[in-house]
């Protein structure tokens, strides 16, 4: 099966449960986030999210994930797919985990799997990797502010 990860990190000064509560407090994203413009729906174990995203100089897309892990303060992950399972999944993860005293390191990552990953390699190694380091950025400046 074609794959590809996408990964990206970055150093915040605060606590992880500050972390986790912009992470997930989901009707201020459009205040903050630049690239996860909305998410409806509840931060717990299976529940079907919908999120609209607006990769760096691509078009905005909305699709439904259904949340498969919760840990707070810790992670965050889901899993979508567009039109069906195994043409082009994405399983995403942000991960909060301290590093020294009122100091975390936020890693948001993505794994694509699926038929038509090779088609849109490119884009993603661009476009929304972008997206996830402007998102790592505004997440920073809004722990730290």
């Amino acid at each position: 099966m074609n794959t590809y990860r996408l990964h990206t990190e970055i150093e915040i000064a605060a606590e992880p449960e500050h972390v986790w509560s912009i992470l997930t407090e989901f009707p201020a994203y459009p205040e903050w986030n630049p690239f996860i413009l909305n998410i409806e729906g509840e931060v717990k174990l299976d529940a079907r999210l919908k999120v609209r995203i607006q990769p760096s100089n691509g078009k905005a897309m909305t699709f439904r994930p259904r949340v498969f892990a919760v840990e707070p303060g810790k992670e965050l992950r889901w899993l979508g797919h567009f039109l069906f399972p195994n043409l082009f999944d994405g399983e995403h993860r942000f991960v909060i985990e301290p590093i020294a005293d009122g100091r975390i390191r936020f890693t948001q990552s993505e794994r694509f799997s699926g038929l038509l990953v090779p088609l849109f390699k490119k884009s993603l190694e661009q476009d929304t990797k972008m997206g996830f380091e402007a998102m790592n950025l505004a997440i920073k400046a809004r722990a730290e502010a």
